[in-house]
């Protein structure tokens, strides 16, 4: 008789063929490796860490938990599901509503650059990489830029990847990627950068779960601050970041 307190495992069915190809296409669009540049880029996070908004692991936690809660992760989320759905539903108009919403709300011309090279950049590898049913029709739907939750909502749903799992796999990235800037910056170490990974857990997902259930009138930003911190970038004297 085992005497061991970890609990007992039964065999587990295997992932679906769509489900397995699923996870590796998320996996892969949504990985720090996948070059569409974020690393270029700070979301405004560079100013804020030279103006003292931002000093250390807790001050950058509460910065990136106020971005997902009430800023540019929400918006970005409810960007994403709409843009799916109207993929999923082939509804053009409706999708090149909400492209066009996403380019134009925005707060910065930096932050503008930020999302559209990198929707540009993600559609371009996948185009060439996984091709797909759709994929051309539905950006050509677009008549624009993408933003670049649009994109990955389009991609995603041209190849039948969960929403829900697309729009966690894309917040957690986004997360990661302003955690990463903001080691960089500040500076953190590693172990520092993953407990504020961590703390972060919860905030992503609610921010998820909200994004999933909003209308595009529930889109608002109260993120003054990171916002001002946007603009006052692209006149900052000294600079690592595009943004």
């Amino acid at each position: 008789m085992s005497t061991s307190n970890a609990p007992e495992t039964t065999s587990a069915a295997p992932l679906s063929a769509q489900q397995s190809a699923s996870l590796y296409r998320l996996m892969t669009w949504l990985s720090p490796a996948f070059p569409v540049g974020a690393f270029s880029y700070s979301s405004g996070l560079e100013w804020a860490v030279e103006a003292g908004d931002v000093i250390d692991a807790p001050s950058l936690r509460d910065w990136l938990t106020a971005m997902l809660e009430h800023g540019a992760g929400f918006c970005d989320g409810v960007f994403l599901a709409h843009a799916y759905r109207a993929v999923a539903a082939a509804d053009e108009t409706a999708l090149r509503h909400v492209a066009e919403l996403a380019t134009a709300f925005v707060p910065s011309a930096e932050r503008h650059l930020e999302t559209t090279a990198q929707g540009k950049a993600f559609i371009e590898i996948v185009r060439n990489a996984w091709p797909s049913d759709g994929l051309a029709c539905a950006v050509d739907a677009c008549a624009g830029a993408l933003a670049y939750p649009v994109a990955v909502g389009l991609v995603s749903a041209t190849h039948g990847v969960p929403l829900a799992a697309t729009l966690h796999a894309f917040l957690h990235a986004v997360v990661s990627n302003w955690i990463s800037a903001g080691a960089r910056l500040v500076p953190l170490g590693q172990t520092d950068s993953q407990r504020v990974l961590a703390a972060l857990e919860p905030a992503v997902i609610a921010a998820g779960d909200r994004a999933l259930k909003a209308s595009l009138d529930d889109l608002g930003s109260a993120t003054f601050r990171a916002d001002l911190a946007s603009l006052r970038h692209e006149t900052q004297y000294t600079r690592l970041f595009r943004s």
